[in-house]
């Protein structure tokens, strides 16, 4: 299901709503999938104070390709650190377990330990227009704070078994109108955003998201996920440790030929814990743990490609001088535990929320069966 609000764009139907403010599909916890650890209020990455996620999807046409006509499944996905209404930088590190893939920006946040501004998230081929349009919403919102010069990180997964990749269809506006419309609270997962177009382990993959929530012993922060899943092999799915793609070995994608274990994932980890960027940089290595964990290999045509950021130290990038608080690396383990899980059940999400899609030449990727799964996880004692 598709928030219900949508607009026609330069002649394209874009379904674009950032949010639902209810959850109208399951999430894997609704299907009692079971999961370590303690979710947030709405166990999503804007579970972090701050953090706002905003959405543009593109739908249009079906049948026959006809390049720069259609079909297209895609869009764009924003994520903002610290909102609309903040220019301050935060923390960040970077990590790549297989670099068959793009995220711009990346030397930046590496050599100055920053992240200036939100994270985007497209295809392969929209990764320029985003950029480009990236830095002018930042010169028109953010007026005089803005710097003479940007690095936009945007990052991309291939979509083009589905979508008109080579079509260019993500212009400007739905750049501007995933960022002007991000916002807190619940979001919206499976065929949305960036994430339109992805297939994950043979099945519909998308957009997911998950938190969790340390307890008071380990700080009480907050750890949030996002990921746009777009990789892996069936045979090698697993969920809450049930060789699920082994024992699903129907419904795979039809017609096209679709390079199992190809494709990529992006994953986006957002925590309020001081950690400074080599602490960053300590978690977003253990994001691979977590793809790993579902079935991710780092297969050599993927693009696993990591980000993780902190919204703790605020100010720290304007100040001369700056003192900044961090965790001690004797409590960080608390924190790498809540990225595994949050990053795993991310990624499950993603695939509960996506809904079967034709696209381009007929080409199609059913949704991983809710009945077929609870089947599976209870014949192995895992359905709670």
């Amino acid at each position: 299901m598709i928030c219900p609000n949508t607009a026609k764009l330069n002649g394209f139907l874009v379904l674009a709503v950032s949010f639902c403010l209810s959850q109208p599909k399951p999430r894997a916890r609704d299907l009692g999938i079971p999961f370590d650890g303690s979710p947030g209020k709405w166990n999503a990455i804007t579970d972090v104070a701050g953090v706002e996620v905003g959405y543009s999807t593109i739908i249009k046409g079906s049948g026959k390709l006809e390049v720069g006509k259609g079909p297209v499944r895609t869009g764009v996905t924003a994520i903002l650190p610290r909102g609309k209404q903040s220019s301050d930088q935060c923390f960040a590190a970077w990590f790549t377990l297989n670099g068959n893939g793009e995220m711009t920006g990346t030397t930046w946040v590496q050599e100055s330990g920053f992240l200036e501004g939100p994270v985007m998230v497209t295809n392969t081929h929209s990764v320029g227009v985003v950029r480009d349009a990236t830095i002018a919403w930042q010169m028109k919102t953010q007026g005089k704070t803005f710097q003479p010069w940007s690095l936009p990180v945007v990052a991309e997964t291939w979509d083009g078994f589905l979508n008109d990749i080579n079509g260019f269809h993500v212009k400007p506006e739905h750049t501007f109108e995933a960022l002007d419309g991000a916002k807190s609270g619940p979001i919206t997962e499976g065929n949305v955003g960036g994430g339109t177009g992805m297939v994950a382990h043979g099945f519909k993959g998308g957009s997911g998201t998950a938190s969790r929530v340390l307890d008071a012993r380990n700080g009480g922060y907050t750890v949030g996920a996002f990921v746009q899943a777009n990789y892996g092999r069936r045979p090698n799915l697993r969920i809450a440790g049930v060789p699920v793609g082994e024992e699903i070995k129907e419904l795979t994608p039809e017609r096209g030929k679709l390079d199992e274990g190809g494709g990529s994932i992006i994953v986006v980890v957002a925590t309020d814990a001081p950690l400074l960027p080599h602490q960053l940089k300590r978690v977003a290595t253990r994001i691979a743990l977590g793809v790993g964990v579902v079935g991710g290999r780092g297969e050599n045509s993927s693009g696993d490609i990591f980000i993780a950021f902190s919204t703790a130290n605020p100010k720290a990038a304007q100040d001369s001088v700056a003192t900044v608080k961090m965790v001690s690396n004797d409590r960080i383990n608390g924190l790498f535990y809540a990225t595994v899980q949050a990053v795993e059940e991310a990624i499950v999400n993603a695939m509960i929320a996506a809904e079967t899609l034709d696209g381009v030449n007929g080409n199609k990727v059913y949704a991983l069966p809710h009945d077929r799964l609870k089947e599976v996880l209870k014949k192995y004692n895992r359905l709670k």
